[in-house]
Order: C-alpha cells, then structure tokens, then sequence
C-alpha cells in the first residue's frame, strides 16, 4: 500500500515541475537520438576519450581524510552543443579520501548521485561518504548534479525543472561525467570503482553503470526500472501543470506528429502480451459463458419479437448475435474484480461503458466485447487532465511524458551492466514516490541482481535507514573485492583524443 506520509510529505513542498513545457521540439529530437548512441555500452564508452582533463581546484588535508575539490566540462555539451545551459556546463564535484589506505592495493572509491532537490554536497558528505569513510575505509566522489547547486541555471528556482527535456539533459550529462570520473580514478590509481544514489540519485546511477566496460559496484537506493511512473503515476505527478502540457502538446504538432512516433511505452505492451498468454484459455471460457448468459438474458426482453424460433436456435433472424451484447452492455459497468487479465489493475473499478446503439454489426462477439474492455482512444480531447483517473490512457498528453520517460529512463533501452552480481538495489515496499505496480522488475532486466526491500515508504526510508545504505554499499565492495583482484575488462577503448574531441566540437560550434 502506498505510503500516506509520501503523499503528505509531498503536498507540504511548494516545488512545481517542468512549469515552461515539454522543451524545444528540437532540443527533444535531439536527446531521443542520441539516447540510442548513450544507451549502447560500446557506442557509449567511445564518447569519453581516457585522457579527458579534469582540473583540481582546492584541496584541504584534515587529521584523518582530505577533501579535493574539482571541476571538468561536461561531455554532453561537446557532443551536443547548445542542449546544456551555459551554467550547467561545468561538472564540480567533491572528493574525500583516507589520507592513509588500508591497503594500498585496494582503493575502492564510489560515486554518489544526487537525488530531487540534494543541492550542493553537504548532505551526502556528512550522511553517507563521511561514514563510509570512517567504517571501510571507503572513499567517496560526490558529483553536483545538472540543474542544482552550482550547476543550476540563474532563472531557475530551487530545484524546479522549467522542461521536461532537462531531467533528459540531466541524465545524459551524469551517464557521460562518470566515465570521466571513472576514466580519472584509474588514472590515479583508485579502484575497485562503484556508483550509488537515492531516488533519482539511484535511477542515474543505474544508467551511468551500464556504460562501464568492467566491474562496478552498484547500489540503487529507492529506485525502480523506469522513472516513467514517477511522474505519471507516483505523487510527484502532482507537482506537474497537466494542463499546460496538454495544451502545449496539441498547440504544437511536432509534439504529436513527430516527435510521440519516436518514442515507445515499454512495460504496457510486455504486460499486455504477457497477460494474454497467461490468461487466455481461462479468459475465452468465461467469454463464452459470458455470451451464453448475456444472449439468455436479451432472448427473455425479446421473446414477444423472435419467439419460439429464437428459443430453439439462440439467434433473431432480425438482427445479428453480437448486437445482442452491445444492448445488454449499454448503460452498464464492468467489475474490474471479475476480469482476469493482469490489464484489471490498470482499469478503474467500476468503469462506466457507453456505446452508440448499432442497427447492424458485421464483426464477430469478441470483437465488439474487446471494445469494451479496451480504452476509448476516441475520447473528447477538450477535457483537463485529471491524474486522479485510473484511465490516464485517455490523454494523449499523459501518454507521450510515459512515452518519453520510457524511452530515455527504462533499464531495458540500456546495456546489461558488466557484472550483476555487484548489484544491491534497496526498494521501499510502500514506496508511493516510485511505484512499482506495472514495470519491469530490476531481477528480470538484469538477471543476477540482488532486490531488497526495507518495510518503509520512501520518506521514512531515506530518513531512518542510511545506515543500511551504507551497510550496502560496503557489503558490495567486499563483493568485488573478493571476485576480482585486478580490473577485467571487455576490452573497449576511446579511440579518439581528448584533443581531437575539442577540435570537433569547435567545428560543430561555427
């Protein structure tokens, strides 16, 4: 059961999303094509040269640990000029190291992304790398974020996203900054490597694994397989101006025309599929049984017009068989708890069906059943979206933001990262920030995973229980320490210089 204290924590935040729309049609265009080339661990790995320079900017030695201070310019803008805001383009990060290793052989460091609304570094120093510091010996980058801290834009308030092209932008800036980061441990040294995060936090971290060609510890905190239900579904959907965006959506043809056919709802058509199979023998019977009932039922109401002819043979010669259930279902409701196809969760309880009246029907009984069971992509465009309904599918508008999250956020468009067994992931059960209900599991999409789930919504979850975060996380590390004690690789390189990736750049930039 969703957590209430979620819905309620959320309703006390003032933060409002994606206030300016979708993002510039081309901007979009953009992203969903180089998703294809970001989401490949081949193609990918080739985008961030092994020399990509990395300057330090301050460095404080303390009794036990030093901090470094750091920055680099996010690949992202080299590959795709002008998508990221000038004040984003620079990537800072923090790092904090033992000013004496345990062993000098062994030098695991881990990368933590932020989460919605985690500005600057602070909270993840003092929450989770300081201690990880201190009880493993464990050192920590902490990575501001695209969008936050110093990385946010002027015109932009806390941490409210003016498109939703920019959590896009975000997520493919992360993805390519860490394999600098990681690129620039092995420079120096560091290793075995990991990724960690909460919420959203988590999801990146999740995406910018699966581009890595060799071990890496991963430690998903509060995360799912897809953001798309974050948004559409989970309580942060509340934050969203539905409105504006249908409008905007239907205002602008790109956004319907071109830009909805280039992207694909994954887990809708995989569970509709799935629970066909699953159901189908059972399904057809009650079908049947259905029919039989309903043809009974109209052969009582029509008996003064069919007579002993219909009594004996089932059928009006006067009208066609499937008419008789479209009459019998006008003006009535389906139970969605008598359905037996997974697609009952998706439907409202109590559905209210009208259909026009037919004269004539030429298609078969399953035929004209199934249009009651499916949704009415016929609906009146005009009304506002309601998020509150259980038949979102209605809108188009709430479709194409499932669509797009989909395409550039579900773990099935990306790389299997390397090795699986360094995966923890850490789900809250009654998580109503990140429903789960209708998405791939993280076990399928990555055999091999481990899935743990703590009893707890998502507020209380990232409240009460970073100890077992972190507790995680070393446990993961330990892992890999104990597979691998050298670095094992596929064996992918850059070919292309740090040089030559600013001479492109320069030349695109003209």
């Amino acid at each position: 059961m969703p957590s209430k204290l979620d819905s309620i924590y959320r309703r006390m935040l003032i933060t409002r999303f994606f206030e300016k729309g979708w993002g510039k049609p081309e901007n979009l265009r953009k992203v969903f094509q180089f998703r294809k080339v970001i989401s490949s661990r081949e193609s990918c790995f080739k985008l961030v040269p092994r020399d990509y320079p990395v300057e330090i900017t301050k460095k404080e030695i303390g009794a036990e640990s030093t901090l470094i201070e750091g920055q680099f310019k996010t690949p992202m803008e080299l590959h795709m000029p002008g998508v990221v805001p000038e004040e984003s383009q620079q990537a800072h990060f923090q790092l904090l190291i033992p000013n004496k290793w345990k062993n000098e052989k062994h030098k695991p460091i881990c990368i933590h992304l932020a989460g919605t609304g985690d500005h600057f570094f602070w909270r993840r120093r003092n929450f989770i790398a300081k201690p990880l510091l201190k009880d493993a010996n464990i050192g920590s980058i902490i990575l501001e974020n695209p969008f936050y801290g110093l990385r946010k834009p002027n015109n932009q308030t806390r941490s409210n996203l003016h498109n939703v092209s920019d959590i896009f932008v975000m997520g493919g800036c992360l993805i390519l900054e860490c394999l600098v980061l990681f690129h620039w441990c092995e420079r120096n040294g560091f290793g075995p490597l990991g990724v960690t995060g909460l919420s959203m936090g988590g999801h990146m971290a999740s995406l910018a694994a699966t581009n890595w060609p060799k071990p890496l510890v991963l430690v998903p905190c509060l995360s799912w397989s897809t953001a798309s239900a974050v948004f559409t579904t989970g309580v942060m959907s509340q934050s969203i101006n539905w409105d504006m965006l249908e409008t905007q959506y239907f205002s602008d043809g790109q956004y319907r025309e071109r830009l909805s056919k280039m992207v694909t709802v994954i887990d809708d058509a995989f569970s509709a599929g799935q629970s066909f199979i699953q159901n189908f023998n059972q399904s057809l019977q009650e079908l049947k049984e259905d029919i039989s009932d309903t043809r009974k039922i109209h052969a009582t109401e029509n008996s003064n017009t069919c007579g002993d002819k219909y009594e004996a043979q089932g059928i009006c010669p006067q009208e066609d068989s499937s008419i008789f259930l479209s009459k019998s279902l006008k003006n009535t409701k389906l139970d969605s708890e008598n359905l037996t196809i997974d697609a009952k969760d998706a439907l409202s309880q109590k559905v209210a069906i009208e259909t026009e009246e037919q004269s004539k029907d030429s298609g078969s009984t399953l035929t004209n059943l199934m249009k009651f069971i499916l949704p009415l992509s016929a609906q009146s465009k005009t009304d506002k979206i309601d998020i509150t309904k259980t038949n979102w599918w209605e809108r188009e508008a709430l479709q194409f933001m499932r669509g797009m999250m989909d395409e550039c956020t579900h773990l099935k468009n990306f790389s299997v990262p390397f090795d699986t067994s360094l995966i923890i992931a850490v789900c809250a059960k009654d998580d109503a920030y990140v429903p789960r209900e209708g998405c791939s599991s993280l076990e399928d999409i990555w055999p091999g995973a481990e899935v743990r789930y703590l009893d707890a919504g998502h507020v209380s979850a990232y409240v009460l229980h970073q100890k077992l975060f972190r507790s995680c996380i070393i446990e993961a590390f330990e892992r890999a320490k104990k597979i691998y004690e050298n670095d094992v690789g596929e064996g992918l390189k850059c070919d292309i210089t740090y040089e030559q990736l600013i001479k492109r750049y320069d030349k695109n930039i003209q």
